[in-house]
């Protein structure tokens, strides 16, 4: 899944050659990679990390564990990420891959695809964690409501409440779920963007228009009118 032509052309063009491997699709952005992989659900995935609409990391977010697939990031990250890569991720490409790396890579797939998944998905869940400590990193959210994607950018959310599983999005007059924990929420769109008044409600810095003292210590927090507009 790939924006590249040449890139899923070389990748398709390689695993011709390989008689268990069946290739179900081919995608040319983020959102259609998601829509793809919840339908067909494949063993394996070969992700490249910049593509238009959302990036790899954001459509390994948008999946379900239980279909959550292999991944094999295809990427040309500077070092730092790629430290991360070498430290958690299953494996990954460098573009231009030459066809020695690329059959590694899926000798090791096939190894892995025997082998149960929850330690691979956890080794995923801490690469993304890892790359979200690059400032700036996520800048927007895909949340599955009613069969539907919905792309939100994270200067648009006013505030949001913790929900048991899920922390609710303050979006003016609308409210959207998405299943993650405050403190994660948190730490996926930074601190320096939202600021947390209370252990299970977080507000958009930009949004507050006043703090007023209140009893015992206490603060109000007002939010600017145009919110409920």
């Amino acid at each position: 899944m790939d924006d590249e032509k040449w890139a899923r052309k070389r990748i398709a063009t390689l695993l011709k050659t390989e008689p268990d491997v069946q290739v179900v699709a081919e995608c040319i952005n983020g959102v259609e990679a998601i829509e793809r992989i919840e339908r067909d659900v494949p063993d394996l995935v070969f992700l490249d990390v910049q593509m238009p609409e959302l990036n790899g990391f954001e459509v390994v977010d948008a999946i379900d564990s239980e279909r959550m697939p292999l991944f094999i990031f295809a990427t040309a990250y500077d070092k730092y990420a790629l430290r991360a890569f070498d430290a958690h991720a299953f494996d990954y490409l460098l573009k231009p891959f030459e066809e020695q790396r690329f059959r590694e890579a899926l000798d090791r797939a096939r190894e892995e695809l025997r082998r149960p998944r929850a330690s691979s998905e956890a080794a995923l869940r801490t690469l993304l964690a890892s790359l979200r400590r690059q400032p700036g990193y996520v800048e927007r959210l895909a949340i599955k409501t009613m069969g539907r994607i919905i792309f939100l950018k994270a200067r648009e959310i006013d505030w949001a409440q913790a929900s048991g599983n899920y922390v609710a999005l303050h979006v003016g007059r609308n409210t959207h779920l998405l299943r993650i924990t405050m403190t994660n929420f948190v730490n996926k769109l930074g601190a320096d963007q939202f600021v947390r008044i209370h252990r299970s409600t977080v507000v958009n810095l930009d949004c507050i228009q006043e703090v007023m003292p209140w009893f015992h210590g206490e603060h109000v927090v007002k939010l600017k009118k145009s919110l409920s507009t």
